[in-house]
């Protein structure tokens, strides 16, 4: 046969070959559909019990977008504002969220400059009625559907504003645009720092205008802090990257099994400084949009990142616009930074009872940045400088978990018109006496390891009849726990006031108090001073020498 024909049959082969799988696949689909459609109706049909169509219908399609992955979703008509608001940072209401404390659900935070702080509702504001209706019974999820609502139109709340007594408010509902940059500023005369929570629009324009108004008060060195964002619109992280990256720059590219998913992002715009000594903090909480920023900055050497490793999300989700104003978003490509190295952490077409499995080390691959450093795919980004927060102490969680220093910072509020500035704010041992007094008819208890065990030695003693004989040897053991508990108070007295001062500083300043008040304890942020004040430290770590 002819080298021409032989050709020729090969491509017959082909095409034949893809026919048949094409019309496998459609023929598996076809039986697939018909099958479930079978079964959906034979089950509204004959079931003994009466069921719901729709809620069967939703059971059967979480249950198949589960198998895939976290973050293929299936949103109905009445979700899609919530979505919307997931996408855009944008809602119509009044600008604070509501949460559940114990029986009550309370203002949480009011956004600074929206309705709800205009009109003076304040964290600690327990809600009793929405436009006269009271919302006993609630969840916090539905109350902030009732308080979401078109701009421009009137809600009315009446609230217990303790040791104050009941207050009505009336609000006009507005568009509320979450900021993505909810602070920046100075932490040194030198050192510019940005936070930043959100990828929804504008978000590159926040930071480049953060960056830009750091660097006329005096910035040479900025801190960007990533930690716990969970990402968001791709092309606001290449607009981030591109603040500090030349134009035209490679940020990332995304490869999917649909050829329109294969893509390429480069920087698009004039940076804003492509010298100025960088600093990214990440830790587990930072993920996605958050990688591909943290992991192009690492690649191209243009900054240090420091904090823990990074949460591993290389999976990129699009919106699918479904019938009957339903709609869905979808996994339909992964995503490669400028190295080549994909951050996806967890095979989910890879599951163990359930759950996906990490990819396994023998299939990563060791990739490398611009200065020739390595580093490795399948795992998130990994910083630079390992640093992370130190954990809460057992009696200060407790604290926090039982909302007591929420409680106690809502009674301080209502106690003091004013404070001074956040980062000038400390509380005395006499407001810390105020505080044990405040705690003295609450329960902060918890269990530490060693009580643990002596409770499991108080069930072996039962179980064994031994309990008689060891009781009065148990009752002093825990008497004496006691007493240790009660003295934690004072032995954690540092870490405890630390907590306070930020609950109690953000009752006044809002978003600049939860940042401006932790600096000096932020080891973080502290490793990264220190990098910026050895410049050749800080050039070591982008060389990898």
């Amino acid at each position: 046969m002819s080298r021409k024909k032989l050709l020729i049959f090969g491509i017959s082969i082909s095409i034949l070959i893809t026919g048949f799988t094409q019309v496998d696949d459609y023929f598996e689909v076809s039986k697939n559909l018909d099958i479930f459609s079978t079964v959906y109706k034979e089950v509204n049909l004959s079931y003994v019990d009466e069921v719901k169509p729709g809620h069967l219908m939703r059971e059967a399609i979480d249950a198949m977008l589960k198998s895939l992955d976290p973050y293929t979703n299936f949103y109905s008509e009445a979700q899609a504002e919530d979505y919307r608001f997931q996408v855009t940072g944008s809602y119509g209401g009044i600008g604070a969220i509501v949460k559940k404390h114990g029986d009550d659900l309370v203002i949480d935070r009011p956004y600074e400059g929206y309705p709800a702080q205009k009109v003076g509702l304040r964290t600690g504001d327990i809600l009793i009625k929405v436009d006269g209706k009271y919302v006993v019974g609630k969840t916090s999820s539905q109350l902030s559907d009732v308080l979401k609502g078109t701009a421009g139109t009137t809600v009315v709340l009446t609230i217990n504003r303790p040791s104050k007594g009941e207050m009505e408010f009336s609000l006009q509902r507005a568009q509320v645009k979450v900021k993505n940059v909810p602070y920046s500023g100075m932490v040194t005369s030198n050192v510019g720092y940005i936070k930043l929570t959100g990828f929804t629009p504008d978000a590159g324009l926040e930071v480049h205008n953060a960056v830009k108004s750091l660097k006329e008060q005096g910035a040479q060195n900025i801190i960007f802090d990533l930690r716990g964002n969970g990402g968001g619109l791709l092309h606001e992280a290449v607009n981030i990257v591109n603040v500090f990256v030349k134009k035209g720059q490679l940020v990332v590219s995304t490869k999917g099994k649909e050829k329109e998913n294969d893509r390429v992002y480069k920087t698009l715009n004039t940076p804003v400084d492509i010298d100025i000594p960088l600093v990214v903090l990440i830790d587990g909480g930072s993920a996605s949009a958050s990688e591909i920023v943290s992991g192009t900055i690492q690649d191209l050497d243009r900054g240090v990142v420091v904090g823990t490793q990074s949460y591993g999300k290389g999976l990129v989700q699009s919106t699918r616009l479904l019938s009957y104003n339903t709609q869905m978003k979808i996994t339909t490509a992964k995503y490669y930074i400028p190295s080549g190295r994909c951050i996806q952490r967890l095979d989910y077409s890879n599951k163990r009872n359930g759950s996906a499995l990490s990819i396994a080390d023998s299939l990563k691959q060791t990739f490398y940045t611009l200065s020739k450093r390595p580093v490795t795919d399948g795992e998130g980004v990994n910083p630079d400088v390992i640093v992370g927060l130190p954990e809460l102490t057992k009696i200060a969680r407790s604290l926090v978990t039982k909302d007591l220093i929420f409680d106690y910072a809502t009674q301080y509020r209502n106690d003091h018109d004013t404070i001074v500035e956040p980062n000038q704010f400390h509380l005395d041992d006499a407001d810390y006496e105020n505080f044990k007094t405040f705690l003295k008819d609450k329960d902060y208890g918890y269990n530490t390891e060693t009580e643990n065990a002596l409770l499991e030695l108080e069930k072996k003693a039962k179980d064994e009849h031994y309990i008689e004989a060891m009781s009065q040897t148990l009752e002093d053991l825990k008497a004496e726990f006691s007493k240790n508990k009660n003295a934690d108070l004072e032995k954690h007295k540092k870490e405890v006031i630390e907590l306070l001062e930020t609950e109690i500083a953000s009752r006044y300043y809002y978003d600049r108090a939860f940042v401006e008040t932790t600096f000096d304890e932020d080891t973080d942020v502290q490793e990264a001073l220190d990098l910026f004040n050895n410049p050749s430290r800080y050039q070591t770590m982008l060389k990898g020498k």
